[in-house]
């Protein structure tokens, strides 16, 4: 399996994810999610790239959308 398939299997599981519904609004699932997707992004900048990596980023980003606005304002305050 290619790291870019990982990445669309990846994808697909965390909209998944997000339409099911959760009582801690989905933060649990998000914790395991962005520790698979990390090394996976790293995996994937590895084999396919830095515009790949990038646009698997920016599609986590949009899906995980509320991780990533509480890490932007916790590196804000730092």
């Amino acid at each position: 399996m290619t790291a870019l398939t990982a990445a669309m299997i990846w994808l697909t599981v965390v909209n998944v994810i997000g339409l099911l519904p959760s009582r801690d609004h989905h933060w649990r699932a998000a914790y395991v999610m962005i520790a698979l997707g990390v090394p996976l992004l790293v995996w994937l900048i590895w084999q396919s790239g830095v515009w790949r990596g990038l646009a698997f980023v920016l599609a986590a980003a949009s899906v995980l959308r509320w991780p990533m606005r509480y890490a932007w304002r916790w590196l804000r305050k730092v």
